[in-house]
């Protein structure tokens, strides 16, 4: 290794691994992991003695591949998979480890390629199995996929929290959260929003052909990924979305009436009737009520 690799005269071990060539240079004082054995300061230590002990801590290539990224490799597996209240054996505090440690040994760029290969790949097979899916199940499966993925964006990126702000932050100008949006944008959304929008609309002209919930989470999914795809549907994104379209005005009164009286009927016609009349009280029931209570009021004052 060369002599800039080692220690300065007056520094550690340490601070020489906190600096690499993808700029990563960590603050000063910042407390490494605890399973991350400080290198000794050298004071009455052989300097040799002090250059095989950092020697011991370097992360080859061959180690990053072989031992490191296996680790993260199947962690991300799990994350992508997994459904809401799933139990995933995995240490979260191993894998944090495991990412700042790669970043302290300069495989920041390498990490953050097979990352995005990683779950590229993931997002293609999730695009095939919907392209297979049939046209009534179509919708729920794109639902869970969405929600499936953005749930394994919330321990994604915190586990590579340290890749994105000494690496993507800094070298690329960019946020791992939004290029993983991204990807799910490129590789789902993007390639299934003309097949989507048609049957929406068309569940939606049905009422509870989909639940409100399952339309309400694609939407707001859609408008999170990419707000210009209002333009396909406004009066569907409108349903989910506040603001979206022009302030109501007067002259378009009886039109808005219009369109109410329609989706009353059309919830008769698909057998949802307006409830059990019988139960109403008259009005001269109501009159009875009303008066017997108000004289209960005055008797009471």
């Amino acid at each position: 290794m060369d002599d800039e690799g080692m220690e300065e005269e007056d520094g550690t071990g340490y601070e020489a691994v906190m600096d690499d060539h993808n700029h990563n240079r960590w603050e000063a004082g910042a407390e490494p992991p605890r399973d991350r054995p400080l290198l000794p300061v050298k004071g009455g230590l052989n300097s040799n003695m002090s250059a095989s002990k950092f020697l011991m801590n370097v992360i080859t290539v061959e180690d990053y591949k072989s031992t490191y990224w296996p680790k993260l490799n199947s962690a991300i597996d799990q994350l992508l998979t997994q459904s809401p209240g799933d139990y995933i054996p995995i240490s979260y505090e191993q894998i944090y480890s495991c990412v700042y440690k790669c970043v302290c040994q300069q495989h920041s760029e390498q990490m953050y390629s097979d990352l995005m290969e990683k779950i590229t790949d993931h997002l293609e097979g999730v695009s095939k199995e919907l392209w297979v899916s049939p046209p009534d199940l179509y919708i729920e499966r794109f639902n869970i996929a969405l929600g499936q993925y953005m749930g394994a964006l919330q321990s994604i990126v915190p586990l590579f929290i340290y890749m994105n702000k000494f690496y993507i932050e800094t070298k690329l100008n960019r946020d791992l959260r939004e290029d993983l949006m991204k990807l799910f944008t490129e590789h789902v959304a993007e390639k299934h929003i003309c097949s989507l929008i048609p049957l929406l609309l068309e569940a939606q002209s049905t009422p509870f052909q989909v639940t409100p919930s399952t339309m309400a989470n694609i939407v707001k999914g859609l408008y999170t990924l990419r707000p210009e795809w209002v333009q396909l549907a406004p009066a569907l994104f409108s349903k989910f979305i506040p603001n979206i379209l022009p302030p109501a005005v007067e002259s378009e009164l009886q039109n808005y009436a219009a369109e109410d009286q329609k989706f009353q009927r059309d919830l008769m016609q698909n057998g949802f009737s307006r409830g059990d009349q019988s139960r109403k009280r008259s009005g001269e029931e109501l009159t009875s009520y009303s008066s017997s209570a108000c004289a209960g009021s005055r008797g009471y004052r």
